[in-house]
């Protein structure tokens, strides 16, 4: 068994050594035919190098290209990679279609407006009215109430003592729509008793509100009525209404038979609800137990 392993190895071995000259012949025959010498590709050698030198000046003028390629081309080509990459990012959806990224690349681009061109090209104002009650505490707070207004929300703020009351406006440096409101519900809110840490919120957070009531709205009350009311409220050293403000995530302000609430949307009804229930004659014991029912709700649900 094993010469005859051997014989077949010595004939495949043959086989492939014939093969390989024939292939040889054929190469040598072909390369006659056309007239190729080694000369000729010594030369071919140069030209390829004269090549590389041009291919690499073409990349360098490519590049002079790059740096002056239009602006609009730049953005519709990003377009273009964001659908793609967004169309690919998603879970079992299909790639976007080139009929789609066309749609997408003739949509117009508009840059944003800027807070005048949002008034119509006029210079946005609002004006706030000073109590009497807060002149000292506006003038001890100017600095803190000036510095995020001019600073930050990039405002002119001025305090204007002939009509008693602050006033805003926009300057050429102001580039959010929103900031010359945000800033009149900055100063508004200190007005109403809020402490600058807690009115600062209103520049930095997006859906705060303040929402405004009386105890004579909820129910009719006079004399030891309303006191009695207003001191379930407030609790036995601010206790009740620090705790309706912690629970809730909101701030309080108890202004004679006025009630000043700071928060967001869902947490100012909460807030609300409480203080009704505590006006209408409610124990703050009572209130509690609610309070931390719905809490425990609100904890669940975020």
């Amino acid at each position: 068994m094993s010469k005859i392993a051997q014989k077949r190895k010595q004939a495949k071995a043959a086989q492939q050594a014939t093969s390989d000259e024939q292939d040889d012949a054929m190469v040598e025959q072909a390369l006659t035919a056309t007239g190729f010498d080694e000369s000729e590709q010594m030369d071919d050698g140069d030209e390829d190098e004269d090549e590389d030198e041009d291919q690499e000046d073409a990349g360098e003028a490519d590049e002079d290209a790059m740096d002056t390629f239009d602006a609009s081309e730049v953005q519709r080509v990003a377009l273009a990679d964001h659908y793609a990459r967004s169309s690919s990012s998603a879970a079992g959806a299909a790639p976007l279609s080139s009929a789609e990224i066309a749609a997408a690349e003739s949509r117009p681009q508009f840059a944003p407006l800027s807070a005048k061109d949002a008034g119509n090209g006029k210079d946005g104002f609002r004006k706030v009215l000073v109590p009497a009650h807060r002149y000292t505490p506006l003038r001890e707070n100017w600095l803190k109430i000036y510095t995020p207004l001019v600073q930050h929300m990039k405002l002119q703020i001025r305090m204007n003592m002939k009509t008693r009351a602050v006033e805003l406006k926009t300057s050429p440096q102001t580039e959010d729509p929103s900031a010359l409101q945000r800033g009149a519900d900055f100063v508004r809110a200190f007005m109403l008793g809020f402490d600058i840490a807690d009115a600062i919120a209103l520049l930095r957070l997006d859906n705060l509100y303040i929402d405004t009531f009386e105890v004579l709205d909820v129910k009719p009350l006079h004399g030891e009525h309303m006191s009695r009311a207003i001191g379930r409220i407030a609790g036995s050293g601010g206790k009740t209404k620090f705790t309706i403000e912690n629970v809730t995530k909101t701030r309080i302000v108890v202004a004679d038979s006025k009630i000043h609430i700071l928060g967001s949307f869902q947490n100012i009804k909460v807030s609300r609800d409480a203080i009704v229930s505590l006006i209408l004659g409610s124990p703050p014991g009572k209130v509690y137990g609610q309070l931390r029912s719905v809490a425990g709700r609100m904890a669940s649900r975020f």
